[in-house]
């Protein structure tokens, strides 16, 4: 490979801190994000990108021995321990991400959730550079968030939205839908464990966007969003059923659904995924729990029940129209891998072959 660029001496390759990467200006901006996602989106609906996914958790008593574990400690979330593994490949890059998350963290001080990339030359694998992953991983989910307003709220203009969650994701999601939908969104409604993250939230934010972010307490105004976003740690659904209209909802969380929710979506409207497998073999949000809960699972009834890959969709202005719309997204290893290579792209000033040619200065 011309350039140098590939090195299998591993002290040789670089790596990028997450205040590297954040000094770096836009480069994770909402609205360049939201176009390296749409580019990664096309590819696996081309077969050119795909990857897998598998996720390592364990009960909450194996920790109870550890001498940073403390009986005082108590959760109002789920504890969400796991270390996952994101593996993928495009034309060009391999990648990587290793995901450790606790909720227990917070109470040391730490972050909940915290990710590393590994990005690999895809002939040879060898490792091309190493990332801190864990703003890569918070954009790449905001963007969730911008394609899916493109995609089935398009015509929308004065939309309210609804976001469940005020954590890191929260705040990039917020930040994402300025910058790429902001004239099409009056309000966002946050609603957190406590007021407090919400109010802090919205502070935080306010200035930064062009519509109105409202700390709120309850779900009075869920009903008047077409917009729904869930992306806390909640360890039960955060709104009932009879709470919210035919809005889109994204779910991006844990068991953060009611089932009653699910059922009239999956009989009158239309339930999608990111990717089918991935969420039904994940087996910890609310629409693989609803089909383990009756015996079965989601990869076996999808088809018969019309659950479709959103990269099989079709014409999302007619799947709109099939009122509610639920789309529940697991996190495919591909945009981190997409998102990884834009970042590596930008720090080491190199310049990609498409056609799978040399790495050039």
């Amino acid at each position: 490979m011309a350039g140098g660029f590939i090195n299998a001496d591993l002290s040789k390759v670089p790596c990028y801190s997450a205040a590297e990467i954040a000094a770096n200006g836009a480069l994770l901006d909402g609205r360049i994000i939201h176009d390296v996602a749409k580019k990664a989106w096309e590819d696996v609906a081309l077969g050119h990108a795909y990857g897998t996914k598998s996720v390592l958790s364990i009960p909450p008593g194996e920790l109870s021995g550890h001498p940073l574990f403390s009986d005082a400690m108590s959760l109002e979330e789920r504890l969400g321990w796991k270390l996952s593994c994101l593996s993928s490949v495009n034309g060009r890059y391999g990648a990587v991400k290793i995901v450790g998350a606790n909720a227990l963290n917070r109470q040391l001080g730490l972050a909940r959730s915290r990710s590393t990339i590994t990005l690999l030359d895809k002939f040879t694998l060898v490792p091309l550079c190493l990332l801190d992953g864990t703003e890569i991983s918070a954009v790449r989910t905001a963007s969730y968030a911008t394609v899916i307003l493109e995609r089935f709220l398009a015509p929308c203009r004065d939309l309210s939205v609804f976001l469940f969650g005020a954590g890191p994701i929260a705040e990039k999601i917020i930040l994402a839908l300025d910058r790429c939908h902001g004239e099409k969104i009056a309000r966002v409604f946050v609603r957190s464990r406590t007021n407090e993250t919400a109010t802090r939230l919205a502070a935080s934010t306010a200035e930064k966007v062009a519509f109105e972010i409202m700390p709120v307490l309850d779900n009075r105004d869920l009903r008047q969003c077409g917009f729904v976003i869930t992306a806390s740690n909640a360890k039960a659904p955060v709104f009932e059923a009879d709470e919210i209209a035919n809005a889109v909802v994204l779910h991006l969380g844990g068991d953060e659904t009611p089932s009653g929710h699910l059922e009239r979506a999956l009989r009158c409207g239309a339930v999608l995924c990111d990717n089918v497998e991935m969420v039904s073999r994940r087996g910890s949000q609310s629409l693989a729990l609803h089909f383990a809960r009756c015996g079965t699972t989601l990869e076996q009834l999808a088809p018969l029940l019309g659950i479709r890959p959103i990269t099989a969709a079709g014409d999302f202005s007619e799947i709109a129209k099939e009122q509610p719309v639920h789309i529940t997204c697991v996190g495919l290893p591909m945009l981190d891998l997409y998102v990884a290579a834009h970042v590596y792209e930008a720090l080491a000033g190199v310049k990609i072959d498409q056609s799978g040619g040399a790495l050039t200065a």
